[in-house]
């Protein structure tokens, strides 16, 4: 299998012109609409640490919404 040849990050493709973008670049245009968007949550290392996937997440936080439901006391009045 060939590889492709690197191209230059910093240099256009043949088939742009600078003239096609009259705002210039700006870096991270869309990354605010992205972050408030997307459903992804980095853990820290120590708690990825103590879970091995997904489901052990899940499952962890499952019952650690039923135990708050469970403890919360209806007030009286």
């Amino acid at each position: 299998m060939k590889k492709d040849k690197e191209t230059d990050k910093d240099e256009l493709r043949a088939e742009y012109k600078r003239a096609d973008f009259p705002d210039g670049f700006v870096r991270g245009k869309y990354a605010k609409r992205l972050k408030e968007s997307s459903n992804i949550v980095v853990l820290r290392p120590e708690v990825a640490q103590a879970f091995p996937n997904e489901e052990a997440v899940n499952n962890a936080l499952l019952y650690l919404i039923d135990i708050a439901k469970r403890s919360i006391r209806p007030t009286s009045r």
